[in-house]
């Protein structure tokens, strides 16, 4: 999975406090480590759930996790934080992430 284009108004040349937390966002992430055959899949779409935000979460065929959420700003920056936190299942090395404008591709968040 390829990170699409920064989004230029995601939010690095705005002032954190004029960003619309509310403001839906697209996060698309790849997480490298030993990150499949642990759950990290399945505790990312439980996240992902109790945050309300829709996407997948896939494995990759390099060892890596390709995730998309979609949804509040504040929801995918908790998403975000969750997936390098020590609750995370496996072992987290990094996470290269990028936020862009929602697409509404999603209706829920589904493994794959």
């Amino acid at each position: 999975m390829s990170l699409p284009p920064i989004h230029q108004g995601a939010s690095a040349d705005r002032d954190p406090d004029e960003l619309d937390l509310d403001e839906p966002l697209r996060l698309t992430a790849v997480v490298h480590g030993a990150v499949q055959g642990v759950g990290f899949r399945w505790w990312t779409a439980q996240r992902a759930e109790e945050l309300d935000l829709v996407g997948s979460a896939v494995n990759n065929t390099d060892g890596t996790v390709g995730i998309i959420a979609e949804g509040p700003r504040r929801a995918v920056r908790d998403l975000l934080q969750a997936l390098h936190g020590r609750e995370a299942p496996g072992a987290v090395m990094k996470v290269d992430s990028h936020y862009g404008p929602a697409t509404g591709e999603f209706s829920a968040f589904v493994t794959g």
